[in-house]
Order: structure tokens, then sequence, then C-alpha cells
């Protein structure tokens, strides 16, 4: 009987599942339906952020069928992604692989968990652009977007490739686009969580609004932080902001992005319109206030 290459590519596709979900979870975070995480590092599973909608009393379905309570160590909702401390019992983790060898084009998988087994879904990469930043500021390295269908128990579960490496997990972006955020952004990320328990987020204590001076645009200060790091720089209400480092700014987005975590106590160097004679000023970025 001659071979029959697509019950081969099934098989083989089901066998990738197969593997990638000895290491996935289901994830009961407060969500009507579960959500799913995978098992990165030893006694650690990562999920999708908006996926946890409490931060205590989360618990896990292993594949086995075994539950486990699971606590959690922090979570970044500008990057989606939560991290989780649980007692492993011999679950393996993941084969991470790096994203960056993604192309648009390229199979992918999506595996999740529930409590009837794995779900896959599968499809290509849409998109696989560089390095981008979230509508909520996070630096994610790789925009990564999947043609695919991902049901919401699926989400948080791992993105393989076409041998089977974990290349991040699968998230939902706007307009429910499925995007994959890179491994690599993971493994930063719960760096951060297990040395903070969250992600710090430059501070610079200024309500800000874009403005046009003259024919220059800025971003106008239109309120302070008397104890934050602006106030104490020396700038005013009345202020406008026309360049940051050397750069100009001319939204107010596009300061946020410069107020990621590598920002935290680094010195931005202001340049200021104030009366409508020219300033510069240094501000020492503070870490953003939790809560």
């Amino acid at each position: 009987m001659p071979d029959n290459a697509l019950l081969s590519l099934s098989n083989s596709l089901a066998e990738l599942v197969e593997r990638a979900g000895r290491s996935v979870v289901a994830v009961a975070g407060g969500r009507r339906f579960p959500a799913s995480g995978v098992h990165w590092r030893p006694g650690l599973v990562v999920t999708a952020e908006e996926a946890l909608e409490r931060d205590d009393d989360i618990a896990l379905l292993m594949p086995d069928g075994r539950k486990a309570d699971a606590s959690l160590i922090g979570r970044d909702p500008s990057t989606d992604i939560a991290a989780l401390r649980f007692q492993a019992d011999g679950l393996p983790v993941v084969e991470a692989g790096d994203a960056a060898s993604l192309r648009a084009g390229n199979l992918v998988l999506t595996v999740g968990r529930t409590e009837a087994g794995p779900v896959a879904s599968c499809g290509i990469a849409a998109v696989a652009g560089g390095a981008w930043h979230s509508m909520r500021g996070g630096a994610i390295d790789r925009f990564i977007r999947l043609d695919l269908s991902l049901v919401p128990a699926a989400e948080g579960g791992a993105m393989l490739d076409a041998a089977g490496k974990v290349m991040g997990i699968a998230v939902r972006g706007a307009r429910r686009r499925v995007l994959g955020i890179p491994a690599s952004t993971v493994d930063r990320v719960v760096d951060q969580l297990l040395a903070k328990g969250h992600v710090a987020r430059g501070y610079l204590g200024a309500g800000l609004r874009p403005v046009r001076h003259g024919a220059q645009p800025g971003i106008l200060i239109v309120s302070l932080d008397a104890s934050g790091p602006a106030a104490r720089a020396g700038l005013l209400v009345g202020d406008i902001v026309t360049a940051w480092n050397g750069s100009p700014v001319t939204r107010v987005r596009e300061a946020m992005l410069l107020l990621g975590p590598e920002s935290v106590g680094a010195a931005a160097q202001l340049k200021l319109v104030r009366g409508g004679a020219p300033l510069d000023l240094v501000v020492t970025i503070g870490e953003r206030p939790r809560g």
C-alpha cells in the first residue's frame, strides 16, 4: 500500500500535540471557563494574565487528571503574562524554542487543556514581525499573529512550531485576534515576576496631553504629583515637553512607551518650552506606584 502523506502529516501533528500536552494544564482562576497554562520552569506555570480574574484560590488540572492548588507569583497586564507556583510532582517542563525563527507562513499549533483532555488548533503564523509595544506599554520581542481559531479554554496555552518546540504562549489580542507571546518575552517577564512579584514601570508623576506650541507639537504638563519625579526635577504645570533624550515627543503614548521597566532610575533629558522660552531639565524616572 503506498504511503499516505496526508495521513502521515495528520499523525505527526497529533504526536506533537500529545507530547506538548504533557506539560500543559488547565487553569481555573475565576473565569466562567478555565484557561490553560504551560509548565515553563520546574514548579512554575505561565498563563495569560487576562485569564486570571482573581489572585488567590487558583486551581490547576494536570494531564493525568489530578488537581493542584497554585499560588500567584505575579502578573503583568502589559504583556498578558502571569506566573503561578505549584507542586509539579513529575510534570515535565516544556521544551522552549526561539520565536525569532518563525516566519510568516510557518505552520503553528496551539495546545491547551480541558477536562476532556488536550485541545488543539492548527494554522499558520500570519504575521511574524519585529519587536512592538502593547496598548498597555508592554515590550514584546516579536509581533506574532496566528491565523487559527483559539477556543477560550486554550488561552494561555502553548504555541508550537512544526518541530514541536514551544515558541511561546497563545493569547487573545484586540478584536479577538490570536497573538503569540514569544518565549524570550515570557522568560524576561518571569524573571522580573520572580524578583519583584510585578514588572516595574517607569513613573514621571505628571498628567500629560498633546498640544501644539506654535508650529512645534509637544506634550503639555497638565498636573503634577507633588512628590513625584517631575515635580522634584522642577517641572511646572503649563510646561511643554518637546523632546525626550534628544528625540521629539508629540503624543502622550510616545512618552508612555519611554516609561518601560528599563527607565526606572534612569535620567531623562527633557527639552521644554516654559512661558515661550526654551529650557532643559533632567528628570530621574521613578517606579510607578502599585495599586
